[in-house]
């Protein structure tokens, strides 16, 4: 008997019908809940419960994945998500980590690594794309300079350079931070005069290459 009960949320269908038919014939997976929408997969009955979720970001029309995600995690708190989207940015893979997913893939993996990403994850791993990999250990090197007592930036730049690290936007920063986002606009202003840069891009250039 299947011990892995599978849900998908995919808005295209061409990617939902390839992965349903994939999957289903695994006889470690069981497929639950196959939806369009976060919507339409909190309205499907599902008993017993689904344990791994494959959700896209980019879901038209509705809310998106990463929206959703603690809508989900509300109905079902034990349930494992996997994204499976073409966004591959830092601001994307955070905002999901950060709102309860516990795995990354891009869409361009192929059948049989989705199906290692989920056999991980029922086994209490995490799972991320190579590229998605990547920036997660280069996250922890960022953020582990940015303490950096000789960086010569004051606590609210430093707590404003860490939420740039994580991806977040000005307007996102701007709630964590509980300031304006003109305010948010100044303090990145003076960061980025400190550090002699312009974007956010030299930015994170300067931390790989070591140089704060």
């Amino acid at each position: 008997m299947a011990h892995i009960l599978l849900s998908i949320v995919e808005d295209e269908a061409m990617v939902r019908e390839s992965l349903y038919d994939f999957l289903n014939a695994q006889e470690e997976i069981d497929i639950q809940i196959v939806a369009k929408s976060v919507e339409d997969f909190l309205q499907a009955p599902a008993e017993p419960e689904p344990n791994v979720l494959l959700l896209d970001i980019n879901l038209s029309p509705g809310i998106s994945g990463t929206e959703g995600i603690p809508l989900i995690r509300k109905k079902y708190p034990d349930l494992d998500i996997i994204m499976l989207t073409s966004y591959e940015d830092e601001e994307h893979v955070f905002e999901a980590l950060r709102r309860g997913a516990v795995a990354y893939l891009s869409k361009t993996s192929s059948l049989l690594t989705i199906k290692e990403a989920i056999l991980t994850v029922i086994n209490g791993g995490s799972f991320m794309s190579p590229s998605i990999a990547r920036y997660v250990v280069d996250y922890f090197r960022f953020r582990q300079r940015i303490t950096n007592p000789n960086l010569d930036l004051t606590k609210r730049q430093k707590e404003i350079l860490t939420c740039l690290v994580d991806g977040q936007s000005y307007k996102m920063i701007a709630d964590t931070c509980d300031i304006t986002l003109e305010t948010v606009r100044d303090h990145i202003k003076k960061i980025y005069k400190k550090l002699q840069i312009n974007s956010r891009g030299e930015l994170v250039s300067m931390l790989l290459d070591k140089r704060i």
